[in-house]
């Protein structure tokens, strides 16, 4: 209320004030502001009240909450299904062929290593058979 005064401007109208009404009479004064500035309060707020209700106001503050919890729960409801999303065919597809060529190089390497390991006792039973 008092935003735009500084403390020296509001001293300077309390002094003037007392002043020009005096001491005897500012209680009385100070009395009759409050209950102006109260009823022109009510008076206010009793205004405000009959607008919201004649425009129906208390509707559009529901409506516009109704709204805004329902764009949260998309928002939510949006996130579950993203992060709970089943993995997409083509990436299980090259999974299952990665896995499947790692298991034929596996099964090749041991027919190698096992054709290795018995073409040196071969020769040697060549070699001694030649003998």
């Amino acid at each position: 209320m008092f935003s735009d005064f500084g403390s020296m401007e509001l001293m300077l109208i309390v002094l003037v004030t007392l002043l020009v009404i005096g001491p005897e009479r500012l209680p009385e004064v100070l009395r009759t502001l409050g209950l102006w500035f109260g009823r022109l309060s009510r008076s206010f707020t009793a205004i405000k009240v009959e607008v919201e209700q004649e425009i129906g106001m208390d509707d559009v503050r529901r409506q516009l909450h109704n709204e805004s919890v329902m764009a949260e729960m998309q928002k939510i409801e949006n996130e579950v299904k993203h992060s709970i999303q089943p993995p997409t065919p083509n990436s299980t597809d090259q999974a299952s062929q990665t896995d499947q060529t790692d298991q034929t190089d596996q099964t090749d390497q041991t027919e190698n290593a096992a054709a290795s390991e018995s073409q040196p006792q071969s020769e040697s039973t060549a070699a001694t058979k030649e003998s």
